[in-house]
């Protein structure tokens, strides 16, 4: 990736990081236009990056995050000490001659920093099938598929100019989005070669359609109380589950009127 690809990376993963933040704080401050505004603001933003990142920079299929966690056991380095014993030849592991059991050799111990309880062979293959992964270039895009991503960028800001037309109390705003997420979706299921990034964020697109029962105004009429009288009767009956669900149920209206949390 070239620098500027990476800078506008850097800006759309802080923008998601602080857009909950931005928005119960501006409402606390400012009020409800406050809050709208800056829900405006952040997703005008979010898809203006986006929209480089797909038709300037050619990055297809944009997960989310935008940048993938770091996962600092699998990226730790070796100890200096460990890659001065791998060029030197010394052998790291021992075969048992009756149980042909892999083991590491003394020898050849990591340093605790660096210590695992994986074979070296087994830290080596993940850590390269890791890096390939990492380094797979994004599958390209024709045009119904470029025009599919659009859909999907550039549904916030239509579902937010839906609701200033129709109003919050409206079901053709949640309708309007329903329709362009699964219109995106559809367009994206014909295209093959898919790498393992690209496959789990379309995964993680179809799960997010669950998030539509919970959604304003189908959440208010039809699921807030089917929802409640289950999790209430799994607190009541299920031994246990009553630590996570009556919590659950405290936090759910307050989690319901986050915008970036239902719609972002």
């Amino acid at each position: 990736q070239s620098l500027p690809q990476q800078k506008l990376l850097t800006w759309l993963s802080v923008l998601e990081c602080v857009e909950v933040f931005a928005e119960m704080g501006t409402a606390r401050v400012w009020g409800e236009m406050g809050r709208w505004t800056i829900i405006v603001l952040i997703q005008l933003a979010k898809a203006i990056l986006r929209l480089l990142l797909l038709l300037w920079y050619k990055a297809g299929i944009q997960t989310s995050p935008p940048i993938v966690p770091l996962n600092r056991e699998q990226q730790q380095p070796l100890h200096p000490q460990d890659m001065e014993d791998n060029s030197s030849g010394k052998d790291q592991t021992y075969v048992g001659r009756r149980s042909s059991r892999v083991v590491r050799s003394l020898q050849s111990t990591p340093s605790l920093q660096s210590r695992h309880w994986g074979s070296p062979q087994q830290r080596e293959e993940s850590q390269s099938r890791r890096a390939e992964e990492m380094n797979q270039p994004p599958t390209p895009l024709g045009l119904q598929e470029t025009i599919a991503e659009s859909i999907y960028i550039t549904r916030p800001l239509l579902h937010l100019l839906s609701l200033g037309v129709w109003g919050q109390r409206s079901w053709k705003p949640w309708l309007l989005s329903a329709v362009l997420d699964i219109s995106s979706l559809s367009l994206l299921s014909d295209l093959k070669d898919l790498n393992r990034r690209e496959r789990a964020e379309l995964r993680r697109r179809t799960i997010l359609l669950l998030y539509y029962l919970l959604r304003s105004p189908f959440y208010d009429r039809y699921s807030e109380g089917r929802i409640l009288l289950l999790l209430r009767l799994l607190a009541d009956y299920v031994p246990g589950v009553g630590f996570v669900t009556r919590p659950l149920m405290d936090y759910l209206p307050a989690w319901q009127k986050i915008y970036f949390y239902n719609w972002g």
